[in-house]
């Protein structure tokens, strides 16, 4: 394995240790970042469920989007996901960004989720 992805990993493991310590009961909305693509879930972890999800893979989302890579594409992802998770009954989550800083398409999906109702 080499040295980047090792302390991608570690970094990933460091949050999620933090977040199920403070969560409280809260659900995560977990991000995955890939080069081409984002992806958000909201993910009960006492319930082993995915209640909800939004990518740029989605239908909805697919042939609104310029590229699916871009600040654009987070943002409409994070907007789609709070209104499935508010649509399932969740309102506060924990924010988990996994070994991403939070820094460009990470904080314009977060702050897109912010703006369309959910509290973390």
């Amino acid at each position: 394995m080499s040295a980047l992805n090792e302390s991608f990993l570690r970094r990933s493991r460091r949050v999620r240790h933090t977040l199920k310590r403070a969560a409280n009961g809260r659900v995560r909305l977990s991000v995955f970042r890939s080069s081409k693509h984002i992806y958000a879930q909201v993910i009960d972890d006492s319930a082993g469920k995915t209640m909800a999800a939004a990518s740029t893979l989605d239908k909805d989302l697919k042939g609104a989007l310029a590229k699916g890579c871009d600040l654009a594409a987070a943002q409409a992802v994070g907007k789609l996901v709070a209104e499935r998770a508010l649509k399932a009954g969740v309102k506060e989550v924990v924010f988990d960004r996994g070994g991403y800083l939070y820094h460009g398409r990470i904080k314009a999906l977060a702050d897109a989720a912010r703006e369309a109702g959910l509290n973390f």
